[in-house]
């Protein structure tokens, strides 16, 4: 009866701990994102650092909790990155030149098929960038990639391909930052 009770209370222990909030640098990233009809949760969050400035607390959303990058950057699900900007010394310029550098990595420089979608993705960042502003990425199949600042719309673009570009900046094998990769793996 013991042991029957104790795998119950395990059970119950590992469902309802998947959509928890997550604090992150003094931020509280939410258990859950919209993506659609569809409530994505928290599959980890951490820190993006360069040169020793911690930049934005960043999280990835999934339908369900997933450890595999690769599988990840190739689904064709729901999803979002969540990017809530921690530091006064990132501007538009930064971000725009990062995100850049982001895409030639996740796509091993190939970045020409994408060139269209990814200026109207870097134009998000055109607006003056503050402590507090917050950028959901967020990508459904029917829908495409939509781009919120702030819970307002800034962008939308279609295909599949150019989510995996997209995602792959913080997901591929050369990604934006490894401990943040790590960390919204479910690392840390």
């Amino acid at each position: 009866m013991f042991k029957k009770l104790l795998l119950l209370c395990s059970a119950i222990l590992l469902i309802t701990s998947a959509g928890y909030a997550k604090e992150v640098a003094g931020i509280t990233m939410p258990g859950s994102l919209k993506a659609g009809g569809d409530t994505l949760i928290l599959n980890g969050a951490g820190i993006r650092t360069k040169f020793f400035i911690k930049a934005y607390v960043g999280g990835l959303y999934l339908k369900k909790k997933n450890t595999d990058a690769n599988a990840i950057i190739k689904a064709d699900e729901p999803m979002a990155i969540r990017i809530h900007i921690i530091s006064k010394l990132i501007t538009s310029e930064k971000m725009k030149d990062a995100t850049l550098e982001g895409f030639e990595n996740s796509t091993n420089g190939n970045t020409a098929p994408f060139k269209e979608k990814i200026d109207s993705f870097i134009s998000v960042f055109a607006d003056n960038i503050k402590i507090s502003d917050v950028y959901d990425i967020i990508y459904t199949p029917a829908e495409g990639v939509k781009v919120y600042k702030n819970k307002v719309l800034k962008s939308t673009a279609t295909g599949h391909d150019f989510k995996k570009a997209l995602f792959g900046i913080w997901l591929c094998d050369k990604p934006a930052d490894k401990s943040l990769k790590e960390a919204m793996l479910g690392g840390k």
